[in-house]
C-alpha cells in the first residue's frame, strides 16, 4: 500500500509528545524513504514561532529540516496548507489535551479540513462511558469513522503485533488455545516509578483508566479473540469486540502506594488507586472456565509488561504419576525485553527419568539485525497508508468503558510499600516472571 503525497499537521507541536515522539518518528520515516520527499509537516500551536525558530526549538538539522513548517493559531491554518503545495491527503495529529478533541475537530472542519482529512487522537478517549459516547458523537458530527484514528500506542509494539502471528500462523499453538488445554491467563504491567511529574493528570484518572480500560483490555482481546475471516481492519475489530462483549469482571482490588498523597499536585486525602488487580472471565465456548487475571501498578520496583499462559497438567501417568511435574507455560514479554519463552519439561542428562524444566526463548533484539520501529513510527506510517488495523474503533472504546464503569472511582484503596509488588488478594497462583526477566541477554539459555 503506497503513501500518497501528504501534509502532516501536528496540533500542539511545541509540546512534549510532539518533541519526544512524533517529530523523531516523522524524521525516521523520511530517512527510510517511506515518506515521499514532497510530503511536508506543519506544526501548529499557540506559541509564536517562525519556521526557522520552530525548527531550532525541536532540534531539527540535516536534509529534512526544510520539510517542517509552523503556523500559529487556528485562523488561516487551512490556507497555510494550500500555500505549501497540492496534497492528496492531510493527516492531523492532535497532540493536545483530550478535553479539547471535540472542539478542535469542529474548528478544523470549519477551517476547511474535510473530505481528504484523517484525524489522529491519542488516548484517553473519554474518562467514562458517558464522556466517551459524547466525544464519539461530537467527532462524528464532522468526520466519518473511517477518518478517525484513535491511537493506543501499545498495539504498535512489535511483540503485541506478533501475538496474532504466533497464534494463527503456527499450528503447534492454535489447537491448544482454548479451555481444554489452558488453565489460566495472567497479564501484568508494572512501572518502577511513581507518578513523578504527572501527578495532576494521574490523580484525576487512576491506574484503571490509565492502563486497564485501554492498553490491557486491547491486549487481552488480541490474545483471546477468534480467528478473523481476513486481516482487514474491520474483521479484526469485529473479533475484538466479540471478546469485549463476552468479558465479565468478577473481582477488582485496588491499592495506593505509601507516600502517594505527598507527591506534587496530589491532594492529601486522595483515594486514587495506583495499583489494581482483576479477575475476569470470557463467557464463550472457547474460554469459559478459564480465569484471567490482570494486575498493573506504579512504584512497584520494576518495569515490566508480560503475559503468562499456564497450561493444564499432563495426566497422572508415566512421568507424572506423583503429580509433581511443573505445568507448561507460554510467557510473552513485552517490555523491557520483547521475547517469547516456552517453559517445558526435559530429561536430566545421565539420569533414568529425572525431569527438569527448561526454557526455549525467542528474543527480538538478538533475532533481527534491523531497527525495530518505534510504536509512533508504525502508527504514523499506517495512518498515512489508511490502515486502521492498529487503531481503536468508537464501538471498542465504548464497550471497554461499559465493562469497566462499575469499578471506576471505587475509593478507599489499601496501601502497599513503594518499591514492592503488593501481595495479591485474588486466588491467582501468580507466575514469577523475575527469573525470565534477563532471558534475552543470557547466552546460556537454550
Amino acid at each position: 500500500m503506497s503513501i500518497q503525497k501528504s501534509a502532516i499537521v501536528i496540533m500542539g507541536a511545541s509540546g512534549d509528545l510532539a518533541h519526544r515522539k512524533l517529530i523523531p518518528s516523522i524524521v525516521k520515516l523520511y530517512e527510510q524513504g517511506i515518506i515521499e520527499k514532497n510530503c511536508c509537516v506543519l506544526g501548529n500551536g499557540r506559541s509564536e514561532f517562525t519556521d526557522d525558530s520552530f525548527r531550532d526549538k525541536i532540534g531539527l538539522t540535516g536534509p529534512y529540516r526544510q520539510k517542517f513548517h509552523y503556523h500559529q493559531g487556528m485562523e488561516g491554518l487551512y490556507e497555510k496548507i494550500l500555500s505549501m503545495g497540492e496534497f492528496e491527503q492531510i493527516i492531523v495529529f492532535m497532540a493536545l489535551p483530550p478535553r479539547v478533541y471535540g472542539s478542535t475537530a469542529e474548528q478544523l472542519y470549519e477551517q476547511g479540513f474535510r473530505e481528504n482529512v484523517r484525524l489522529i487522537i491519542e488516548k484517553p478517549f473519554g474518562t467514562d462511558l458517558k464522556s466517551a459516547r459524547e466525544l464519539n458523537s461530537k467527532l462524528k458530527e464532522f468526520y466519518s469513522e473511517k477518518q478517525i484514528y484513535r491511537i493506543d500506542h501499545y498495539l504498535a509494539k512489535e511483540s503485541i503485533q506478533n501475538i496474532l502471528v504466533f497464534r494463527f500462523a503456527n499450528n503447534i499453538f492454535y489447537p491448544v488455545w482454548n479451555n481444554g488445554f489452558i488453565e489460566s491467563i495472567q497479564i501484568s504491567a508494572f512501572e518502577e516509578l511513581g507518578v513523578e511529574s504527572r501527578g495532576d493528570y494521574f490523580d484525576g484518572s487512576g491506574i484503571i483508566r490509565d492502563m486497564i480500560q485501554n492498553h490491557l483490555f486491547q491486549l487481552l482481546a488480541l490474545l483471546t479473540m477468534e480467528a478473523p475471516v481476513s486481516l482487514k481492519p474491520e474483521e479484526i475489530r469485529l473479533q475484538k469486540m466479540a471478546i469485549l462483549k463476552a468479558l465479565e469482571i468478577k473481582e477488582c482490588k485496588i491499592k495506593q502506594y505509601e507516600g502517594y498523597q505527598k507527591e506534587p499536585k496530589i491532594p492529601s486525602d486522595s483515594e486514587t488507586e495506583t495499583y489494581a488487580e482483576m479477575k475476569l472471565e470470557i463467557n464463550s465456548f472457547r474460554w469459559t472456565g478459564v480465569p484471567i487475571y490482570i494486575r498493573t501498578g506504579k512504584a512497584v520496583g520494576e518495569k515490566m509488561t508480560s503475559i503468562a499462559i499456564t497450561l493444564k497438567k499432563v495426566p497422572r501417568l508415566l512421568f507424572n504419576q506423583n503429580n509433581e511435574l511443573e505445568k507448561n507455560k507460554i510467557l510473552i514479554q513485552i517490555q523491557p525485553d520483547s521475547s517469547i519463552i516456552i517453559d517445558h519439561s526435559t530429561k536430566i542428562p545421565g539420569s533414568d527419568k529425572d525431569i527438569t524444566t527448561t526454557d526455549m526463548d525467542f528474543c527480538y533484539s538478538s533475532s533481527y539485525n534491523g531497527d525495530i520501529p518505534d510504536a509512533y513510527q508504525k502508527l504514523l506510517q499506517d495512518a498515512l497508508k489508511g490502515d486502521q488495523t492498529l487503531f481503536v474503533s468508537a464501538e471498542e472504546t465504548e464497550l471497554s468503558w461499559e465493562k469497566i464503569q462499575p469499578f471506576l472511582d471505587m475509593g478507599n484503596p489499601g496501601l502497599y510499600r513503594r518499591g514492592r509488588i503488593p501481595k495479591s488478594e485474588l486466588d491467582a497462583d501468580w507466575v514469577d516472571m523475575s527469573k525470565y526477566a534477563s532471558a534475552c541477554h543470557d547466552e546460556n539459555q537454550t
